[in-house]
């Protein structure tokens, strides 16, 4: 990962964790404001974060229009209500969505993760970029691998929204905020590792072969060169495709 991708994977982290947490404890224990104003408060940063996201693509991006309008919809309903649980609660929802919306992309064939994987695997390059549309064209074991990055994301969305739901109505609230964070943290954590080693690890290699063979003078066809990391994957065996 180049210095400014990770300049940018540590903004949004902020963003998206540190000052909502930061924010919410600073506006309960510091401005006297009830659970349910300090959640509400805590949460416009990340709202208007993905909203502006949204809107600055100029497109339609199935992802972050979901968690924006589930975010929004689960916030409006925690303030209706009045209650800091239901609020809490509207995180995991937010989660749940996405988890069974990224499953349902794997089952109808339309991994919507990979517009989220895409750039980081073929970095900008051009060679990179058409080894990736002949291989998702052209091998199973290719589509297989970028099929299962995104179910393991989508399970990983939803397990974390049942630890979250059964910690929401277990412990305070003021403990389950940073709670609900480490939960979210360690899913991450998790399902990186996992996605990378069945999904994105994989796409790499191939991909990387597919260059190497197009580039080599006595190559032939890049699908060729792709073979052996299809026969050699971890992934051949799945019966998907």
């Amino acid at each position: 990962m180049t210095k400014p991708r990770k300049s940018r994977a540590f903004v949004s982290l902020l963003l998206d964790v540190g000052v909502p947490l930061g924010s919410y404890y600073l506006l309960k224990g510091g401005f006297g404001m009830s659970a349910v104003a300090a959640l509400g408060w805590s949460s416009v940063v990340p709202v208007v974060r993905t909203g502006w996201g949204v809107w600055r693509q100029r497109e339609v991006n199935a992802l972050p229009l979901l968690i924006l309008l589930a975010n929004l919809v689960g916030l409006l309903l925690g303030v209706g209500t009045g209650d800091a649980r239901l609020m809490l609660v509207k995180d995991s929802a937010v989660g749940s969505l996405v988890g069974f919306a990224l499953l349902g992309s794997v089952v109808a064939g339309r991994p919507m993760m990979t517009a989220t994987l895409k750039p980081w695997l073929v970095k900008g390059d051009g060679g990179r970029e058409a080894a990736w549309a002949r291989l998702r064209a052209e091998s199973p074991a290719f589509r297989r691998a970028e099929l299962r990055f995104s179910a393991v994301w989508g399970a990983a969305f939803v397990a974390e929204c049942a630890l979250r739901v059964v910690g929401v109505y277990t412990f305070p609230v003021d403990t389950m905020v940073w709670l609900g964070t480490v939960v979210m943290i360690v899913t991450m954590v998790c399902a990186f590792a996992v996605s990378g080693a069945l999904g994105a690890g994989p796409m790499v290699h191939m991909i990387g072969a597919a260059v190497a063979s197009d580039r080599a003078p006595e190559s032939g066809t890049v699908v060729i060169g792709a073979q052996e990391p299809e026969q050699n994957s971890s992934l051949a065996g799945s019966t998907h495709r």
